[in-house]
């Protein structure tokens, strides 16, 4: 009996995923037998993502001879994702979309003409609006790099984008060295932990600023346990005693501001002459008001930064990317550089995880397990 073309590719996934998680004894087999029923979340409108997201049953394209078949391992839930689906983000996609636009994946079969990868190869996605929220995908080649399978898969999954963001920042916009600092808001944000490890490893001296909170000094204690040399509290910025904190370092020629407002302006006070304040987020929803002392005196310059238009600048041949990629694993591997502190949420459990990363004072980011 001849069978529908999509029952056929149904039955071709199966095999081949069954094939390869038998091979490499990476899944459950059994788990995993269920493969033909693929399963995304899907937004068919902008709005809430703990409204307009659905779990829902998706079947797979045909492999061509330039895709990878990829069983999604691991993805966050970051601020952009959430943006994105309120359809407030720089770049949206068409809906329905798949949200997600972070995360790690095993390739389980690549097309005849793929050169690049094989498989068993852990990926993670080139750009932005992948949408990573789903069990499987057939995707070109070209959309997916590979790191390392020996890293934690949480550190995979969670690879593209913090980390990438705090490493360009430390790199592209002063040349800092070992006694140097920086400072930055939003410390204990995935980018603020990422940029405490690499400082760290550079011998960079870093600042690090959060809001008050009721579990302030348990904060504190795990940012130095990773690295950080001091944390203080935004309100510790405006206060004369912040000067003896500069007795003890020197002045910052880097500011990172994730949060705008007030929080950034206090930073700028503390920039040495001709040093740079880099925003990269807006977490107050407030304008970034620059004295102008500043300007004139200080001589500071104000720069921002999106990594996703860094990758795509940048995505010509793909080496800037793959040597960054390379550093961070290596970080990884020698346990300087770790994940930022995350809570492991099965697919179906979504909407707990949706709704979890939308409340202030995060303390884990919420990773979607498949």
């Amino acid at each position: 009996m001849l069978l529908p073309p999509q029952l056929v590719c149904r039955r071709r996934v199966a095999a081949a995923l069954v094939k390869v998680f038998r091979e490499k004894k990476v899944f459950d087999v059994c788990a995993f037998s269920q493969s033909a029923g693929q399963t995304a979340l899907l937004y068919r409108k902008h709005g809430d993502p703990s409204q307009v997201l659905q779990l829902e049953d998706v079947s797979l394209p045909f492999i061509g001879s330039k895709d990878v078949l990829v069983k999604m391992l691991a993805a966050p839930i970051n601020p952009s994702d959430i943006n994105m689906i309120q359809g407030t983000y720089a770049i949206l996609p068409d809906l329905p979309a798949v949200g997600g636009n972070e995360g790690v994946a095993q390739i389980v079969e690549v097309g005849s003409q793929v050169k690049s990868l094989k498989t068993g190869d852990w990926v993670i996605p080139r750009d932005a609006g992948l949408g990573t929220w789903r069990t499987a995908a057939v995707l070109a080649e070209d959309d997916v790099i590979s790191v390392p399978s020996s890293i934690p898969l949480l550190s995979a999954a969670t690879l593209g984008v913090n980390p990438c963001t705090a490493f360009r920042m430390l790199t592209d916009f002063e040349d800092l060295k070992p006694g140097d600092s920086v400072i930055q808001n939003a410390a204990n944000s995935g980018v603020g932990q990422a940029v405490i490890q690499i400082a760290a490893a550079r011998g960079i001296i870093s600042i690090n600023v959060v809001r008050d909170r009721p579990e302030f000094t348990q904060l504190s204690d795990r940012l130095m346990a990773i690295g950080a040399s001091h944390v203080i509290k935004e309100e510790t910025l405006r206060r004369p005693e912040v000067k003896e904190l500069f007795k003890t370092c020197p002045k910052p020629k880097l500011a990172l501001n994730g949060v705008g407002g007030k929080s950034a302006v206090e930073m700028l006070r503390h920039l040495q002459t001709g040093g740079s304040m880099v925003t990269y987020g807006g977490m107050s929803k407030q304008p970034v008001t620059v004295p102008v002392s500043a300007l004139i005196f200080k001589d500071v310059k104000l720069r921002g930064f999106w990594v996703t238009q860094w990758k795509r600048d940048n995505s010509h041949d793909g080496k800037a990317f793959r040597a960054m990629l390379d550093q961070l694993c290596s970080l990884i591997q020698e346990g300087r550089l770790s994940a930022p502190v995350c809570e492991e949420v099965d697919l179906k459990e979504y909407h707990k995880a949706v709704v979890a990363a939308m409340q202030p004072f995060i303390s884990a980011k919420q990773i979607l397990i498949m």
